[in-house]
């Protein structure tokens, strides 16, 4: 069973745990940057990617998402932008095929919890089998993460 872990991170918190969840299932990573960077600036970068939400806009990515043919679960996560994933998680969504893959959405949030993600989610993948995934606030214990990735893999 191949596993890839792919994020899009704006601080560092959801490359943190997307690279626990790889360590923990022995996955690839694939951190998805976007060609153009958000701005330092908060309040900046979510006004931001409101445009790009509300538009449906894919932002190029700085690097090719390749061929994940072999890959049998997609970890995808993002911090909780405005209710759902981060627009460089929707160019990933747009350009992989995930067509039979499971998909297991991960995220970070301010309280939001996943919003409207999984329901996103499932709407871009159709024909992948998307579970209910994990919804993190702050700081999480490894050993609490490993047993629920045990129990959810």
């Amino acid at each position: 069973m191949k596993i890839l872990v792919v994020y899009y991170s704006y601080s560092g918190i959801t490359r943190r745990l997307a690279e626990d969840i790889a360590l923990i299932t022995d996955g690839d990573l694939l951190e998805l940057k976007p060609l153009r960077p958000y701005s330092f600036s908060y309040n900046t970068a979510v006004k931001e990617a409101r445009i790009e939400i509300d538009k449906g806009y894919c932002p190029p990515l700085t690097e090719e998402i390749g061929n994940i043919d072999d890959v049998d679960i997609v970890f995808i996560g993002s911090p909780n932008w405005l209710k759902t994933f981060a627009p460089p998680v929707l160019t990933f969504l747009r350009n992989a095929n995930l067509d039979g893959k499971t998909i297991i959405p991960f995220c970070t949030h301010g309280g939001g919890g996943f919003g409207m993600m999984i329901d996103d989610i499932k709407k871009e993948c159709k024909n992948s089998i998307v579970k209910d995934g994990l919804a993190l606030s702050g700081f999480y214990d490894f050993d609490e993460l490993q047993k629920w990735l045990e129990n959810n893999l």
